[in-house]
């Protein structure tokens, strides 16, 4: 018989590393070159960007520039799948031979047979459904999206990252800019990960996310996180608001509303949630989230 394993997914020893997982250059549709996103993104402490232009896979390798920032590849498919529906999806990795005349399904199968980390894209603004949320192996959704918030609000993606997590508790939740930096699209730097790794290069990068030992944030900055076998104690910012959150109506919160903050915080965490994740909130209502703090696996006790 099967039995789900725990363990718990942060290490936070250490350093932390910022980065953006999409954006786009005037490589597709985006308005500015790689050395003036690399460093307008420095200019805000940015240790590393992913290049995700539309159906261009990248070769960082093969660019002999000197950057001020960590540049690793990746590349944005967009189509729709064989119900119909409407799909961004972000790949992070070195990937070759996806052409947009091959259609979404073709490029979608071949990133995910090379490796890559697939994160399905604003599913708000894409209008997916919660269904199509686990139709596909994703290994993470955007929680939020910049420039979906500039253009209609729809920039949230929390209900389809819960939607995925009943399916699969190990998949990863993003905050991302999706900077275009054209006239029409002007947003940057307001959501982001920190990635806990010992030291930034492409492979150290790859692999934290990869195992999800990074948060998503929009404002507020987590410090330190641990569990000590019952409770989460966490280290951050200035918050006002705590909230340790699991499936459906389950959750528990600290702080309150007579504008106190705090930057320290426990939380007992129940042995039956399928899930658990931590969200804080500070004074301007920006937040940021862990992923799910324990990786499930299934083990054979035969």
């Amino acid at each position: 018989m099967d039995k789900t394993m725990k363990s718990f997914r942060y290490d936070c020893s250490g350093q932390w590393f910022k980065g953006n997982t999409h954006l786009h250059s005037n490589k597709s549709d985006g308005g500015k070159n790689f050395k003036e996103l690399a460093e307008l993104y420095k200019s805000a402490n940015y240790d590393f960007l992913f290049r995700t232009d539309h159906w261009v896979a990248s070769d960082v390798k093969k660019d002999k520039e000197n950057y001020p920032l960590l540049w690793i590849d990746g590349v944005e498919l967009d189509g729709k799948d064989h119900t119909g529906s409407t799909f961004h999806v972000v790949c992070l990795g070195h990937v070759t031979g996806v052409l947009r005349e091959n259609g979404f399904e073709t490029g979608l199968n071949s990133a995910l047979k090379q490796g890559a980390i697939t994160i399905l894209a604003h599913p708000h603004w894409c209008g997916n459904s919660l269904d199509d949320c686990i139709r596909w192996p994703f290994d993470g959704v955007e929680v939020y999206n910049h420039v979906c918030h500039w253009l209609n609000g729809k920039s949230n993606g929390l209900i389809h990252w819960d939607a995925a997590l009943k399916h699969n508790p190990n998949i990863l939740a993003f905050s991302v800019d999706d900077s275009h930096l054209r006239p029409e699209h002007p947003g940057w730097n307001g959501g982001w990960i920190k990635v806990n790794a010992k030291v930034c290069t492409r492979s150290s990068i790859i692999k934290a996310i990869r195992c999800g030992n990074f948060y998503s944030s929009c404002g507020p900055e987590i410090k330190s996180i641990r569990f000590d076998g019952t409770e989460l104690h966490v280290t951050m910012s200035p918050v006002r608001f705590a909230r340790i959150v699991g499936p459906s109506s389950n959750g528990a919160r600290k702080g309150s509303f007579d504008g106190k903050t705090f930057t320290n915080v426990s939380f007992p965490v129940p042995n039956e949630w399928q899930y658990t994740y931590l969200e804080i909130e500070d004074h301007e209502g920006l937040r940021a989230w862990t992923n799910n703090l324990f990786v499930t696996s299934q083990t054979d006790d035969n």
